[in-house]
């Protein structure tokens, strides 16, 4: 696994948005039956998602979030020398960049670089290193990274394996030069054989697969699930064992790299994936479940928005007030994994904020 030390940069704070919808997983009862229902909860620990309506994209909710921060920080925006925008649910199927789009609704220079990077599970990670990258080798002193997705509109709701487990969200995170800051330690690692476990099959006519009359049709799949080429497909076998395989490795290096015993982290905040497999993870890490703070119960799995989240709706009291050794732990679509370990505040981060459709770009 590739591992980086980074000095000289903080997180100065952090702020995350999500739909103003919010569904209970009941409301699937007629689909799937009540008991289904109650087990899927059981085993996700999901009770409630915050899911997007039509027309509100993942960057809207990432503009809510940054604009917050922006103020909270009493940044100019025009202080922001780059903008990294993370998403797998881009404004546009390919061109232009979301980023670019997000340049100019935020206000921000025109000497600001902005790009995208197609990343999920793991792309809140990917988005820091890049950031304080960019800031500890390139002289820049303030960046921006944007994560969210609205991945509840990629499943078919006939598809009980996904339909009830993913949720909306965006978040903002400011990072800028501090050459007193401790360093940031990263690790991170791909392996994409596992490419299948988790993809969108069709779709795009410039696609590997491009659509066609047929790639919309739903049917029956050999789970007795209904889904098109052009919804969502997880193999939740193959994918929690290549989280079980990985994860706790992955944890190791970064702790070694940073120099930290286990027992030093404050919290440990993983990608939320689903209830059972964190859970299991922690235990086989010896890691207790009080330094594990969960978001599932009511956003579900939020995709690359769901640490800044996490973090912002379960951590938001201690963070804004003391310095916390956190590790951030992202994984799983791709096959794609990355953690950090950090020190994070006292920072600013305000509460979450809720969207409603009125906030969409009327491009």
């Amino acid at each position: 696994m590739a591992t980086a030390r980074v000095p000289g940069v903080r997180i100065a704070g952090i702020a995350s948005a999500v739909p103003a919808t919010r569904v209970p997983v009941t409301t699937a009862a007629e689909i799937f039956g009540a008991d289904m229902i109650q087990k899927i909860s059981q085993n996700t620990g999901i009770e409630y998602r915050h899911v997007t309506s039509p027309g509100l994209c993942s960057s809207d909710l990432c503009v809510v979030a940054a604009k917050r921060l922006l103020e909270e920080l009493r940044w100019e925006p025009s202080s922001v020398e780059a903008l990294i925008f993370v998403t797998q649910t881009p404004d546009f199927p390919s061109i232009p960049a979301t980023a670019c789009t997000l340049q100019m609704r935020l206000g921000l220079s025109r000497s600001c670089a902005a790009f995208d990077v197609t990343l999920g599970c793991s792309g809140h990670v990917y988005g820091l290193w890049l950031a304080m990258s960019l800031i500890a080798g390139s002289g820049l002193s303030r960046v921006l990274v944007l994560a969210g997705d609205v991945a509840s509109v990629l499943s078919s709701p006939l598809d009980r394996a996904v339909s009830l487990l993913f949720g909306d969200a965006g978040s903002a995170t400011a990072i800028e030069k501090d050459v007193t800051a401790s360093p940031c330690v990263f690790s991170m690692g791909t392996d994409g054989s596992g490419y299948k476990n988790l993809i969108i099959p069709s779709g795009m006519h410039y696609a590997r697969h491009p659509r066609d009359s047929a790639t919309c049709i739903r049917r029956k799949a050999e789970d007795n699930n209904q889904r098109s080429a052009e919804d969502l497909f997880m193999d939740g076998t193959e994918v929690f064992a290549f989280t079980i395989r990985e994860v706790p490795p992955l944890v190791n290096q970064v702790l070694n790299a940073a120099g930290w015993e286990l027992e030093e982290v404050d919290a440990f905040v993983f990608h939320q994936a689903n209830k059972f497999m964190i859970t299991h993870l922690a235990k086989t890490m010896k890691v207790p479940l009080n330094k594990v703070p969960l978001s599932l119960k009511e956003y579900g799995n939020t995709s690359s928005a769901s640490i800044p989240l996490t973090i912002t709706t379960q951590l938001r009291e201690e963070i804004s007030s003391q310095s916390l050794r956190l590790l951030l732990v992202g994984f799983g679509v791709g096959y794609s994994w990355g953690a950090c370990a950090v020190h994070c505040g006292p920072l600013v981060a305000p509460p979450v904020v809720l969207v409603d459709k009125s906030e969409a770009w009327q491009c």
